[in-house]
């Protein structure tokens, strides 16, 4: 794993600048061409100091390339801006043009209503906090992700192909986990500090990568022979508590979600169109943020906490620059097609006397019409007795919802479940495995148009406490007034495709899993 953030710091006292302002040079991948070892492929981080009488001494950062072209060409690929060594951080402004060029470069949407150039003025006091609150080794972490992603700017985007497929083989493939890493105390810290604008642009350009990652590994290119990413590192995670909300935020590549159902193999497949549709799809990304409210009762004898949906949100984000690009492939994206919350204690925990649901398991509705005609005729007929003829019709109708919810426990666990059905046939999206693409109900062709879509025009869903309110409630023992308590906050995301706007039989089902604690303060303010 690389660790540029500890050879920068150890720059200001290296003995190798007393005698001589040659640069000092990083090699952060290197290859040979050939048996002989005489041409060795390389992508450096050179420092280069420098030293003005009666000025301040200041360093300047490049990353190069050597020998794509021939043995002693150098090519610059990135140029730092001027560090000075004598402030009291001077890696600060690296830190801070890194950020920034990541953030304003992001495949943010094309109808977003925050423009990438408005991010340029990220604010140095809450990276400069972030820098001073976390140990070297969790910085160096953060670090060293935030430069392997601008290094992917340069290398893929900036720099012939030659470079990009060299970055992907002996720098991101070795270094991986970097981008993956759910437990990453600094980024976390760093999602919250710099808002949630600069968040979206900066995950989506992870998702970018990530998505590029996982296409070229499939189609083999030498990403093919490295391990697979563990599924429970496929995508990054984070949860909170403010303000009387749990907040748990969630981010994934869709070719990164597990795949639970599908009905064709492996991507590529043989036909044109459909290896083009199946390559606009892996350039998607979930984007989940479930928000539980949450409220603490003290009463004589017991604390009573309760909770309840707040809000919901799942929303799949095209990870693409050009407007125009794919435009047969433009409304086919991947949906919500179920959702599981849960909210628990902390495992273990011995203080929870009984927990309450809020809603009773729901049975479909149905409503029966009966009609009867009764039809006689009396009077003057050719026979002796009067005529009478009488005909019943009975008609079944069933009322039935796109999302059917589902309250249920697992322990102490509330677990709040919403499944998407076929209105017209009941059959569950995310578990679909008729193979017959006639079997499709129109009802999810053109599903983001139309008044009774189970979608937003964007693709997402949005569930809110006026659509689901019922929650759940806990009774805790009365000795555990003034406590922080860890409570438990997951989800459990399915996302389906089938056909919108193209004719294709292509369909699948994929699903990704993310758990975090939150802090539940039982403390009584007496207000």
């Amino acid at each position: 794993m690389l660790d540029i953030w500890s050879w920068i710091c150890e720059l200001p006292y290296s003995d190798e600048w007393t005698e001589s302002n040659t640069p000092l040079i990083l090699t952060l991948a290197s290859s040979t061409t050939n048996q002989d070892h005489s041409s060795a492929l390389e992508i450096q981080l050179r420092a280069e100091r420098t030293v003005v009488p009666d000025s301040d001494v200041s360093v300047r950062f490049t990353v190069c390339t050597q020998g794509f072209h021939n043995p002693n060409t150098v090519q610059t690929l990135w140029v730092s801006d001027t560090c000075l060594l004598s402030s009291d951080k001077p890696f600060l402004p690296l830190l801070l043009q890194l950020l920034r060029e990541i953030i304003t470069r992001s495949p943010t949407a094309h109808d977003s209503t925050c423009p990438r150039s408005q991010l340029q003025t990220l604010k140095p006091e809450p990276i400069s906090w972030i820098m001073d609150s976390h140990s070297p080794e969790s910085f160096s972490s953060f670090f060293n992700l935030m430069f392997l992603t601008r290094l992917f700017w340069s290398c893929v985007c900036d720099a012939p192909s030659v470079v990009g497929s060299f970055y992907f083989n002996s720098i991101l493939g070795p270094n991986i986990e970097a981008l993956t890493r759910n437990n990453a105390p600094v980024l976390r810290t760093f999602l919250l500090t710099v808002g949630v604008d600069a968040e979206l642009c900066f995950m989506r350009t992870l998702g970018y990568i990530l998505a590029k990652w996982f296409i070229l590994k499939e189609v083999g290119v030498g990403l093919q022979t490295l391990a697979p990413l563990p599924v429970r590192d496929r995508g990054f995670s984070y949860a909170t508590e403010a303000h009387g909300f749990w907040i748990l935020k969630g981010y994934a590549p869709v070719h990164a979600m597990r795949l639970s159902n599908c009905n064709s193999g492996k991507f590529p497949i043989i036909e044109a169109k459909e290896s083009v549709l199946r390559y606009a799809l892996a350039h998607q990304q979930l984007e989940a943020a479930i928000q539980m409210e949450y409220t603490v009762g003290f009463h004589e004898g017991y604390i009573q906490v309760n909770t309840r949906v707040d809000n919901l949100r799942f929303h799949v984000e095209k990870l693409g620059f050009n407007k125009n690009e794919e435009m047969e492939y433009a409304e086919e994206r991947h949906f919500p097609s179920r959702v599981r919350v849960w909210v628990a204690p902390e495992v273990g925990s011995t203080y929870v006397a009984a927990l309450s649901l809020g809603q009773s398991t729901s049975n479909g509705k149905r409503e029966v019409e009966m009609q009867r005609i009764l039809k006689g005729s009396y009077g003057n007929t050719k026979i002796p007795q009067p005529q009478v003829k009488a005909r019943a019709k009975m008609t079944t109708k069933t009322k039935m919802k796109n999302w059917r919810w589902d309250q249920d426990v697992e322990g102490n666990a509330v677990v709040f479940d919403a499944v998407l059905c076929d209105n017209t046939t009941g059959q569950e999206i995310a578990t679909w495995k008729d193979d017959n693409v006639g079997g499709f109900s129109s009802s999810f062709r053109n599903r983001y148009t139309g008044p009774n879509r189970p979608f937003t025009k964007s693709g997402g869903v949005v569930f809110a406490k006026d659509e689901y309110g019922e929650g759940a409630a806990w009774r805790l023992n009365r000795e555990m007034k003034g406590s922080v308590l860890k409570w438990r906050i997951g989800g459990q995301i399915w996302l389906s495709y089938w056909p919108n706007n193209v004719k294709s039989s292509y369909f699948e089902t994929r699903c990704v899993e993310w758990c975090d604690e939150v802090d539940l303060p039982l403390i009584n303010t007496g207000t």
